[in-house]
């Protein structure tokens, strides 16, 4: 009875600790979720110019990472954060 409490112990504790090492390894080459669809934003305080850099980095991922329609909305966003700093220089 205990090497089968004991094995159900053991096989719990692997299917936990699983996802925690899949969680490792998928952030290499994640998602920026934040910035793509304003998800898990804690410390979502950047300049434009932060951001902007940030929109940059990520568009150079490309089809790795974002499929096409994710890259065009990135676009977008860049596109978007460019024109309001150009809107802020001018005046």
């Amino acid at each position: 009875m205990k090497r089968v409490a004991m094995l159900v112990m053991a096989l719990f504790m692997m299917s936990v600790s699983i996802p925690v090492f899949a969680a490792d390894k998928a952030t290499a080459a994640q998602k920026d979720e934040c910035l793509l669809a304003s998800k898990d934003c804690k410390d979502a305080t950047d300049s434009i110019h932060e951001k902007i850099q940030k929109l940059q980095g990520e568009i150079k991922k490309g089809t790795k990472v974002y499929s096409v329609e994710e890259l065009n909305k990135l676009n977008a966003k860049l596109k978007e954060a460019n024109d309001l700093l150009d809107s802020l220089l001018k005046h």
